[in-house]
Order: C-alpha cells, then structure tokens, then sequence
C-alpha cells in the first residue's frame, strides 16, 4: 500500500478502503450506472460507517443484481423480503424499501434531466467544489440537493449523507491538504474563486454563490 500520507479517515490497515481512497474518493464521476449505485450504498450508509458499507459492496452487488436499475425498480415484498434474510449486506427494512422507491425517483431525474449526472452536476454549475473533509459534514449547497431528492420522494438523503455523497463523487474534493490526492495549492481571495476552468474554492459559507444553491432558495 505504500507510505504515501493520505486523509486521516482512511483505514491503512483495509486493504479496500486505501483503494478505495486512492481510486475513487474524491474522483469527479460522470456516469450514471455509477453514480447509482454509489447513492444506494450511501443511503444504506445512514447510521453506520462507510467503511462498513464499503467492506459489503460486492454482497450488496449480487444482492441487488450488479445495481441494474429497472430490475432493483421492480422488486416485489417476496424480493425484498429476500434481502431482508442476506446476511451479506445490511438489512434495515426500511433501508431497502428506500433504495426501491429511491431508483424510481432516479429514473425520473434521468429523463428530466438526460442524465443524473446532468442533474448533481448542475447544483455546481459542472465545477468541482475544493473544500476538505474536515470542515464540516453538512454545507448549504448539500441542504439544497438534499431538499430537492427529498421533495421529488427520496428518503435516507439526509444533507450528512448527500454531503458524504458529494465527497465520494467528487463534486466536492475533500482530501486533506497533506493527503497525495489533494488538489494542487493555489493562492486565494476571499470568498470563490476559480483555480481553472473545472475548479472552484469556496471559503466560509460562500457556497451560496452556487447556482442551483442560489435557484433554489428563490
């Protein structure tokens, strides 16, 4: 694994979460099948550590048939009730109602939007947020992602999981300044400023100045 510092939430001695964070976290992702299944696993999340999700991702995959949407859409009480008795992923009845009545919703957004993709990266105006993982759990601009999922009928998308999602899709890149995977140091202004053309620093509770963010409070 190497001896290269990395964020200190990152359990050296998994194997999978050190891949996990060096691979994945933080990475700007564009594509949907991905983009599923991270936010199903995040909302099994709730209550629970990530690296407890993680370590169950590939049962999760064959639980919910490799995350193929217009299957996990059209599980029955008798399919649920199925998963409810794997001992390999986390079962909370109420988890796995979510992620049915959840993939409807994303459904939706991909035909509203082209893409759910289209969709989270427009809140930001398609540009990554700089912002490390120690700041905080919650941010205006995943209380606005997180009201929008909520009043289009998704549950378990509280603004603490939307923001842990948003690290793990990297719209918003959390590594530690000290982290390998950090982001480049740049001088900043007060307040947004851009670092290139893919990239925004926000400071404080700038992240107002986001246009979704600012749409949705009007």
């Amino acid at each position: 694994m190497g001896h290269s510092k990395r964020c200190s939430w990152c359990n050296l001695k998994n194997e999978t979460y050190v891949k996990y964070h060096d691979e994945e976290w933080g990475r700007p992702l564009y594509d949907d099948q991905k983009l599923y299944e991270l936010l199903i696993l995040e909302c099994f999340q709730a209550g629970l550590s990530w690296e407890c999700v993680l370590n169950k991702r590939e049962s999760f995959r064959a639980a919910f048939d490799g995350f193929d949407i217009d299957k996990v859409i059209a599980y029955d009480e008798k399919k649920k009730q199925a998963l409810m008795n794997d001992p390999g992923i986390i079962r909370n009845r109420l988890k796995i109602k979510a992620a049915v009545d959840n993939s409807i919703v994303f459904k939706a957004l991909q035909k509203e939007f082209g893409s759910f993709s289209n969709y989270i990266w427009s809140f930001t105006g398609h540009k990554v947020v700089l912002e490390e993982f120690t700041v905080r759990t919650t941010s205006p601009l995943s209380d606005a992602i997180s009201k929008d999922l909520k009043k289009r009928g998704m549950t378990f998308v509280g603004s603490t999981i939307i923001y842990s999602f948003l690290q793990s899709i990297g719209v918003i890149n959390g590594h530690s300044k000290d982290c390998m995977c950090y982001t480049p140091k740049v001088s900043l202004n007060e307040g947004a400023c851009r670092i290139n053309e893919d990239i925004l620093f926000f400071s404080g509770e700038h992240l107002d100045a986001l246009p979704m963010y600012e749409r949705l409070e009007d």
